[in-house]
């Protein structure tokens, strides 16, 4: 028996059924829960630059941090950065911060959002944008309209002629020319980032629907006034940002900020050099990623075929295997269950656990010997069958080389998720039609190395 840092007894390596009574004894821990906590708070600094699903809040990787971080110095990793809240606050303690995402739109996010610019110099790019399309916000069409051709990527014009008016179409190609004619790329990926934030609201896709659904009788938006008025707030943002990131970090961020396009399963990291990952994974077969940043995937032309895109990512319905086997006997009991409903689904829930292994697997690898990884993750159901994600990650943990060193249980009021699940189908619905709960609470899974 050894002791966890919560004071838990824990023996070096639990049964599945060890595990499972865990779970099914853990009381929530109010601490970690964040309730009261305003919009104002959780997207404090550059927080609130772009929209994304499932993200958690800045204070709770602020808290782990406090928890388990307790030098100055530090190496912080997020496998799955998602919008970057991690890396963000790694950098604002002045810590080295890598991560990694498939999702080429996730990337260029959490490289602004991580980058802070001197405010008067972005102040002055930001107005010098804005007099050149400020055209488009006026009664009488200015004789400099006719000088900008509209920027439109013909590969994805179909797409973009089905979710877009013509109007709008050619408004979002005039505001897209004019950011790509700014030769700062630190400057021209901030103004990337707001033009990818307002997409949604200039489109037809049904507003709050978390899957590509359009609605045909959607009020029109003027282009030029959400991305002025975003612009706007991503500048504020990006001034209190400046003034808490330290001047080292500031002056040499390529020695802190290691981020990349990539896999979680295969990381540009040394060996044995991180001292904390915090994370959230994408959840079996919850979210298709690509689907909903498909917007800024066609006019920012991040991939030449969405549904060869699609099949990179992690948790998508895309993949099986036939020729690798799950160590979780808990994973394995879900997709024998699953298996009688479904042999699709089973081989998808297979895939998104054995790509979770060898995440595990991965962060072992980077982490330094006394170094901890906190995944978040929440319990769903899907088909009617349960799926004990937070169980199996802490089963899983431990074929990596993990010690299960302690177990968070919090309620989610902050997290921006859909609330219900459709029982019969599994699939996300709106309150008012769905019966289940999708994430009710979840957990943070903390492994050790010795």
């Amino acid at each position: 028996m050894k002791i966890a840092t919560n004071g838990t007894m824990f023996k070096t390596t639990k049964s599945p059924e060890e595990i499972i009574n865990l779970f099914n004894t853990k009381e929530i821990d109010n601490d970690w829960s964040f309730v009261g906590y305003k919009l104002s708070d959780t997207g404090k600094w550059t927080h609130n630059y772009h929209r994304y699903p499932a993200k958690f809040i800045p204070q709770l990787v602020e808290k782990l941090i406090d928890e388990y971080v307790p030098h100055k110095e530090a190496y912080v990793n997020d496998p799955f950065m998602g919008c970057g809240t991690t890396v963000v606050t790694s950098i604002s303690r002045g810590f080295k911060a890598s991560g990694t995402d498939i999702n080429k739109i996730a990337y260029l996010i959490t490289k602004v959002k991580s980058t802070p610019i001197e405010p008067l110099y972005l102040n002055k790019k930001i107005d010098q944008l804005l007099s050149k399309l400020k055209f488009l916000n006026e009664t009488q069409i200015a004789l400099f309209n006719d000088k900008i051709e509209p920027l439109i990527p013909e590969k994805h014009i179909d797409r973009i002629n089905y979710w877009f008016s013509e109007k709008t179409k050619n408004d979002l190609g005039k505001i897209l020319r004019v950011i790509y004619n700014e030769e700062d790329e630190i400057v021209r990926d901030f103004f990337l980032v707001a033009f990818s934030h307002i997409l949604k609201n200039c489109s037809l896709w049904l507003q709050d629907s978390t899957k590509p659904t359009r609605d045909l009788k959607k009020n029109s938006v003027n282009p030029y006034e959400v991305f002025q008025k975003h612009l706007k707030k991503m500048q504020s943002g990006n001034d209190v940002f400046y003034n808490v990131v330290p001047t080292k970090v500031k002056e040499n961020l390529h020695e802190y900020l290691n981020i990349k396009v990539g896999d979680a399963r295969s990381q540009s990291v040394s060996d044995n050099s991180v001292d904390l990952i915090v994370t959230s994974s994408p959840y079996v077969t919850s979210y298709e990623y690509a689907d909903l940043h498909q917007l800024s995937t066609i006019w920012l032309d991040l991939a030449d075929n969405l549904t060869e895109y699609k099949k990179q990512f992690i948790g998508t319905s895309y993949k099986k295997y036939e020729n690798k086997r799950l160590r979780s006997s808990i994973a394995m009991d879900v997709v024998d269950k699953m298996f009688k409903k479904s042999k699709k689904m089973a081989k998808e829930i297979e895939a998104f656990f054995i790509d979770m292994e060898e995440v595990f697997d991965e962060s072992f690898r980077i982490l330094k010997h006394g170094g901890r990884c906190c995944y978040v993750i929440g319990n769903t159901k899907l088909r009617g069958i349960e799926i004990p994600n937070a169980e199996i990650f802490a089963e899983s943990l431990q074929y990596s080389g993990f010690k299960l060193d302690r177990i968070i249980k919090r309620e989610i009021p902050s997290k921006i998720l859909p609330q219900k699940r459709d029982e019969k189908t599994g699939r996300f619905a709106s309150n008012n039609e769905a019966d289940v709960e999708a994430y009710p609470i979840e957990y943070i899974i903390i492994g050790l190395t010795e």
